[in-house]
Formats: C-alpha cells, sequence, structure tokens
C-alpha cells in the first residue's frame, strides 16, 4: 500500500505511533476515531488496503508462516541459557505485528497476575482492566456470560470439531483426574488453578481475525490517519526532555516526521532498542555505545517469557487438519500443557507435546550491541538459571510423558528430564515482555508509569508488552489488545 502523503520534515503530526503490531493498530483506530486528532503510523512492514488483499499465510489461522523464507518477521539471535544453549526468535514485521502470524491462542491473564502487578501500579487490578478485556471481544460462545464482552471487534470463539491428537490428550487429562475448565477466560473465582479447557482463539470462520483486519483496516478511509508502511524507526528526536520527532528509513532513504506526541508500539524488543539508540536508557551502556545520555532509564534491564520444552511422540496418522494451533491447554498452576494440533516436521506420525512453565524467576535482559539501527540487539534470556523454574519444567516433562502413555497408540522415547535434558530441549514460547517496566517513579527499575507515560520524559509513551511489569500466566495476545484499549482512554484525555 502507498503511503498516503510522503513522509518528511514539515509540521507536527499530532500522535506518531511507531509499530503496527497489536496494540499499534488498536491506537491507531481509537485515537483517529476523533477527528479533530491526527494520527501517523509507521509499520516497517507491508501494508494492504483490505483484509481481502492479505496473503493466504496471514489469514488463514492454522498456518504459522515463521518459517525461513517467510518475509514478514523480524528474526533475532538469542541466548537462552547458560552455556551453548542459543536459538532465533521471530516477532511479527508486517500490519499486524506477532498477532498476523501466531496461532490465534486469545486467552486472558489471571486475577492473580494483576494482584501482583496492582501492588506498584494500583490501576491495574483485574477489576480495572476487565472493562477493557469486554471492551475488545466478541465472545461467539460465552459472550452472554458475567466479565464477557459481545460486541466488541474481536471474534473469539473455541474448537468444537477438534483434531484427533487434541482429543486423546483431552481424554487422558480427564481420565487422570484433572477437571474440565469450560471457559479459560471466565471471571477469576470460576477458573480453578488446574484443569484442561479449549483455547479461546481470535478466529472466525478459520480466518485470523486480529487488530489489523478488525481494527485498523475498517479505519484506513479516515482523512486524520494516515499509514505508511516499509518505515523503519531509527531513532527519536528530542528538544531538552521533550521528544518532538522520528527519524526513518523507507525505500532506503533517511527522513524525519515531527510529532507532538509519539507512542511506541514497536513490541517488546524494537520499542526497547528504539528508546536505547535514542539515548534512553542505562547510562553506563548507551555511553559506551557513543550514544549520548538523554535520559537515564532501566530499558532492557529486565524481561521474561515462557521457557518450554517440546516432547515428541508418535502416535498413528489420523485425518483431521486443524484450524489452529493448539485446541486444548491443561494448565497445573504455573505450568501449562500444549497438545499441538499441527505437526512440527514432514513426518505426521510425529507429534509434539509443549511443557511451558508461565511464571518462571529467571529473567532476562537486552542491550545493544551497536547504535547501528541494522544490528540486532542482544537477547540474554538467562532460562533455568533459577532452581525452582528447572524443577517446575522437570515436574512438567515428567507429567507430559505420563499423560502421553496413557494415549492408546503413543510412544514416546524414555528420558530422563535432568538439566543437561532441559537444556538440550529448551526453546521459548516467544511471548517476551517487560523490557520498559511499569512501575512508579521512585522505582529505578521502572521505565514508564501507570498511563504508559516514559518517566523523566514529555510526549512520548510505550504501548505494548515492553510494559508489562510482571510474568504473565497466559499467552499474551489478549492481555496487549486490553492493554492498548486503556492506554487509549489515557491518551486520549491527554489531549
Amino acid at each position: 500500500m502507498a503511503a498516503a502523503v510522503a513522509l518528511g520534515a514539515g509540521g507536527p503530526a499530532g500522535t506518531v505511533i511507531i509499530g503496527g503490531g497489536t496494540a499499534g493498530c488498536v491506537l491507531a483506530a481509537r485515537l483517529s476515531a476523533d477527528p479533530g486528532h491526527t494520527v501517523c503510523l509507521l509499520e516497517a512492514g507491508p501494508v494492504w488496503a483490505d483484509a481481502a488483499a492479505l496473503p493466504a499465510d496471514l489469514r488463514l489461522a492454522g498456518r504459522m508462516p515463521i518459517g525461513p523464507a517467510s518475509p514478514w518477521v523480524f528474526r533475532y539471535p538469542v541466548r537462552l541459557a547458560e552455556g551453548p544453549v542459543a536459538g532465533t526468535i521471530v516477532r511479527g514485521r508486517v500490519l499486524g505485528g506477532s498477532g498476523a502470524i501466531n496461532g490465534g491462542y486469545f486467552v486472558r491473564a489471571l486475577g492473580t497476575d494483576f494482584a501482583t502487578w496492582a501492588r506498584d501500579c494500583p490501576e491495574w487490578t483485574f477489576d480495572a482492566v476487565l472493562p477493557g478485556y469486554q471492551q475488545i471481544e466478541r465472545d461467539l460462545d460465552y459472550g452472554e456470560f458475567p466479565g464477557h464482552g459481545r460486541d466488541g471487534p474481536i471474534p473469539v470463539r473455541r474448537t468444537v470439531d477438534p483434531v484427533p491428537a487434541s482429543v486423546e490428550f483431552a481424554r487422558a487429562a480427564l481420565a487422570a483426574g484433572f477437571p474440565e475448565i469450560p471457559d479459560l477466560n471466565a471471571l477469576p473465582a470460576a477458573v480453578p488453578a488446574a484443569g484442561l479447557g479449549p483455547v479461546p482463539c481470535n478466529v472466525d470462520s478459520g480466518m485470523r481475525a486480529g487488530p489489523a483486519t478488525e481494527y485498523l483496516l475498517p479505519a484506513l478511509g479516515r482523512p486524520n490517519l494516515t499509514v505508511h508502511d516499509s518505515a523503519m524507526a531509527t531513532r527519536i528526536r528530542f528538544r531538552g526532555t521533550r521528544a518532538v520527532g522520528v527519524d526513518y528509513v523507507r525505500d532506503g532513504r533517511a527522513g524525519t516526521i515531527a510529532a507532538d506526541r509519539i507512542v511506541l508500539c514497536a513490541g517488546a524488543v524494537e520499542s526497547a532498542a528504539l528508546l536505547l539508540r535514542s539515548g534512553v536508557g542505562p547510562p553506563g551502556q548507551l555511553q559506551a555505545l557513543d550514544i549520548p545520555v538523554v535520559a537515564p532509564a532501566a530499558v532492557g534491564a529486565w524481561f521474561t517469557d515462557h521457557p518450554e520444552v517440546g516432547i515428541d511422540y508418535r502416535a498413528p496418522a489420523t485425518p483431521g487438519s486443524g484450524t489452529v494451533a493448539l485446541e486444548y491447554v491443561l494448565t497445573v498452576d504455573d505450568l501449562e500443557l500444549r497438545p499441538y494440533a499441527v505437526s512440527f516436521g514432514p513426518d505426521p506420525e510425529v507429534r509434539r507435546l509443549g511443557a511451558a512453565l508461565m511464571r518462571p524467576h529467571s529473567t532476562g535482559e537486552l542491550r545493544l550491541a551497536s547504535a547501528d539501527p541494522g544490528v540486532a540487539p542482544i537477547l540474554d534470556f538467562r532460562y533455568l538459571a533459577a532452581e525452582y523454574d528447572r524443577r517446575r519444567l522437570r515436574e512438567a516433562a515428567e507429567l507430559a510423558t505420563e499423560l502421553l502413555h496413557a494415549i492408546p497408540g503413543a510412544t514416546v522415547a524414555a528420558q530422563q528430564p535432568d538439566d543437561s535434558w532441559l537444556r538440550a530441549n529448551l526453546g521459548t514460547s516467544q511471548h517476551l515482555s517487560g523490557t520498559c517496566r511499569m512501575g512508579p517513579a521512585n522505582d529505578e527499575s521502572a521505565v514508564v508509569d501507570e498511563h504508559c507515560r516514559v518517566h523523566g520524559l514529555t510526549g512520548l509513551s510505550v504501548v505494548d508488552l515492553s510494559v508489562v511489569p510482571v510474568p504473565l500466566s497466559r499467552g499474551p495476545q489478549a492481555t496487549v489488545l486490553m492493554i492498548a484499549e486503556r492506554a487509549a482512554g489515557f491518551l486520549l484525555e491527554a489531549v
């Protein structure tokens, strides 16, 4: 999609949003609903004029277009744990961000997550965020039930015809004594600490229905909204402590766009890296790279993700093609077992059961390798650093193996889930968050306040997974939309 106007160093553009991912799409649509407010969205990847123009890989929910040939992702080399435990993570580089390439998992975070979050951020209790969750969803199964939404833009439904692999795992879990949880998004009192439930997904008729298609694309005709594709932000410009513009590169040409207000929605990796390149971060790290310090901040000093070990097993190939990657999950306190409905290799008889730790004690660090925007930041996950994490992942692997043995015809290799086994089978759920933590001004680890404004600076906010200050007990997509809805309200109040 061609840009509506050329980017340049002209007059202020109202609000400039950097990143058209999950949060950026919501904010651009919500802020531009006010005809008196001008919004400019910079997206590093491609943009299409309407949902029908999207490639099939981005529309069909059963596909996750993140393979080596995918043109719609950022790729980052990462260090997962001590020793030679390296890997690569991907993030969406396309309108809709990672929500345009993921499996459609749309489960809310738990009430206990918000109880922890609200210790330092009292505006983020579960009761406070519930209206945001309700506002985004059109729950096609439980919309009439307490705590749900039925009129929001995002359709939410659970699989009614699961593939045999999902059914067999569900039977094994129920036979083992785990209760059924019909609605994982029910109010906290109705969701037990352990149980099996169908996964709520933002999928409609087999198609992804995310923030790009449901929020932003219907708003593209607004005269006060401009969306620029292939525009990579490289630096934020400041006048003193006020953010006043954004440097970018588009089609190989550099430019600057002025702004009254800038909102970073580029994701936990790119939002943090952009702040660091712009002089907002740990002074010692910035000075070592000859980056002038604008404001000291603990950007990148703490992040969390969900470590996951994969257990492959063999089972007779059976008919059935899942419309989503994950149809059921088994939760056991801070563990989530994931019987994937899709195959991860060429042999259809090889299936995978993922075992993830949702509230790890180990935390990671993001830092710049170079001031050059073309050089990927360093991502050190530090998985398995805490003994608690190793113990819980061992217990998860043991439970997963026990349940697999109860599935007729399934065979799983004998294994001893010691520390060596964990490192050999370690992966990540790719739910990285917390690089720009929310917290009060007197908290040295906090980067933004409760309204997502960067401490010590004016005209600059961060609205995406960067700001989440606690490990989330569920996958993050629904929570990112909720954060964006709440932040839109904060930003509109400030206009």
